[in-house]
């Protein structure tokens, strides 16, 4: 494999996934954004497409059920299902942080009731985590609770931005489990809750930058009763497991910004090779000509920090420093990139008649979930000031 290239079997897959990708889940954009039925049917067509194409759940290891692709050859994969925001459910690797977080904590039981269904695509999962009374960037501070009566957890609390929750099978509830005199990194536990059991219940869809309604919901937990054997991971270890899921979490996430940041880039170069205005192809004026190259400096820098912080995690070393460098730094890359295609396209980027308008809204998500610029930056920097050797290039 060459520095930033995949290939052989990677190469390969790469190739039929950008058809996949490109040719028939993009087309069928405006229909998946619609959240109705029609728009159910197409992403099941999808769904079976890519099952028969063999570029299903690509990511999952092979033991539970998924093609085993490496951490790191699948950036590859993953940016160019990143293209549409819809191409991890086309292609099942929606589920994947989740199912993984099941194959490394769950109980035998709980892998062998969840894990298939994530797997084939059948079950969707949610996690509860964030709340609106509390900084959802400080996990520890969560106010939702689970009492452990006899052989049931009782939990009360109130999430939100718990997304996909409507369609989700369960939900991963993160909830105070232990005593007040407990160290709050330990207080913490992650619960398994069906999300047809009493009490739990969605409030609503949450309103956001242009999505009414969107797929991000707020939840209420009123004596929510589920078996204590719904613990995930050890009492008291939710941060851990919370962590794990959230790292390389962050990784995919930066992953899928590559491919909808080259997308954009595409559109640019092209609109400004077919512009004409003021004497000349806007391809020809200095400033755009800016634009194109500091938007392919960005994604490459971006791009090779994704693939450092995959090699890392791959390695099986700390890459807690490799991955908040990139989570700030690609959440910047694709809001500039994007914004810069939107500057060339001119009044036609802001209509609906392109997707770069709604392209630019998912953009700026990005700068605060999984923990926003903000605190990334001051986590690395603590890192890196309290060990130099931390530096990536160390």
């Amino acid at each position: 494999m060459t520095a930033n290239r995949p290939e052989g079997r990677v190469a390969e897959l790469c190739t039929r996934m950008r058809s996949f990708i490109d040719d028939e889940v993009v087309p069928l954009e405006p229909v998946l954004s619609r959240h109705d039925d029609e728009a159910v049917a197409a992403l099941t067509r999808l769904k079976s497409s890519a099952k028969g194409l063999e570029l299903w759940a690509l990511g999952h290891p092979e033991e539970i059920g998924g093609a085993g692709v490496p951490f790191l050859d699948f950036v590859y994969l993953n940016e160019i299902i990143g293209r549409s925001e819809f191409g991890q459910l086309a292609v099942g690797s929606v589920s994947m942080q989740d199912a993984l977080m099941l194959h490394r904590h769950g109980t035998d039981e709980q892998r062998h009731r969840w894990i298939p269904g994530l797997v084939s695509g059948e079950i969707l999962p949610s996690v509860g985590m964030t709340e609106p009374e509390v900084a959802g960037s400080d996990p520890i501070l969560v106010r939702t609770t689970a009492i452990l009566d006899g052989n049931h957890w009782i939990i009360n609390g109130h999430k939100w931005f718990t997304t996909g929750a409507r369609e989700a099978g369960y939900c991963t509830v993160f909830a105070r489990t232990e005593p007040e005199a407990t160290a709050l990194h330990r207080s913490i536990s992650a619960i398994i809750v069906p999300t047809d059991t009493p009490g739990f219940e969605i409030v609503r869809s949450i309103p956001t930058m242009g999505h009414d309604p969107s797929d991000h919901y707020e939840v209420r937990y009123t004596d929510v009763r589920v078996p204590a054997t719904n613990l995930l991971g050890a009492r008291g270890n939710g941060f851990v497991v919370a962590q794990d899921r959230l790292g390389p979490g962050r990784i995919f996430h930066a992953m899928r910004w590559l491919g909808q940041a080259q997308r954009a880039f595409e559109m640019m170069c092209a609109r400004a090779d077919e512009r004409f205005a003021h004497g000349s192809l806007l391809s020809e004026k200095g400033e755009i000509q800016r634009y194109v190259a500091e938007s392919a400096a960005e994604i490459q820098a971006s791009r090779l920090m994704t693939l450092d912080a995959a090699r890392v995690m791959d390695s099986g070393e700390d890459a807690r420093v490799q991955i908040g460098l990139v989570k700030f730094w690609g959440a910047r890359m694709l809001h500039n990139v994007v914004d810069r295609a939107i500057q060339v396209h001119g009044a036609l980027g802001l209509t609906a008649d392109t997707p770069l308008e709604r392209m630019y809204r998912q953009a700026r998500y990005a700068r605060i979930y999984d923990g926003p610029d903000e605190v990334h930056r001051m986590s690395t920097a603590r890192r890196i000031l309290r060990d130099g050797e931390r530096a990536p290039w160390k």
